[in-house]
């Protein structure tokens, strides 16, 4: 038993949640890029509420859950630009290597939005949380990745920096570990 299978019914109840989140945004027959999407259940959980084409990327096979998927290197996502509507990063980039090689593929590829849901440690207890989180996926998973956090002003400037507008935000929970929903898309300049 791995650790997504551990964990799937705490999975699929925040997919659903998730979902409802993202209804106000998200279009019916999307086409959805779920980077990262790990063991699969929330990209599949979108695919059935959206009734929408998701496809999941990591770098390695986790699904526990049926959804269309490929392996991609971890840098860069093998699509033409705006091959999808939507990208979702759901709790990933936190994993990632590199969150701006990241997030500049993935603006490269949506179409539309990108929605963001991201962890932001806020204290003493919950960086000692997301250390843990850390540890478990490198013991369960094998991630050998170091685990880096950045604060909701360190994400807004990355997302500005990389020419993303946040056009909605929404704090999750905060408890033990605050959990921010972003939805991004790319900065349009006007002239006169």
């Amino acid at each position: 038993m791995n650790y997504y299978q551990i964990f799937s019914r705490l999975y699929q109840r925040a997919a659903k949640k998730m979902c409802q989140d993202c209804q106000s945004f998200i279009k019916n027959g999307s086409r959805i890029l779920d980077l990262g999407c790990g063991c699969g259940i929330v990209g599949k959980t979108f695919q059935d509420f959206f009734e929408a084409e998701v496809l999941g990327v990591d770098v390695k096979d986790y699904r526990v859950s049926f959804l269309p998927f490929q392996i991609y290197d971890g840098l860069h996502l093998p699509f033409s630009e705006k091959s999808f509507d939507t990208v979702l990063i759901n709790y990933v980039l936190h994993h990632s290597e590199d969150p701006i090689a990241l997030l500049k593929e993935a603006k490269r590829v949506a179409r539309d939005k990108i929605v963001v849901y991201e962890d932001l440690p806020n204290g003493v207890l919950s960086s000692l949380i997301c250390q843990l989180h850390g540890a478990s996926f490198a013991k369960f998973l094998g991630d050998a990745n170091k685990i880096s956090f950045k604060s909701e002003k360190e994400w807004e400037k990355l997302f500005g920096e990389i020419g993303l507008s946040i056009i909605f935000k929404k704090k999750i929970s905060n408890f033990p570990v605050k959990k921010e929903l972003f939805i991004l898309e790319h900065i349009s300049y006007k002239f006169k």
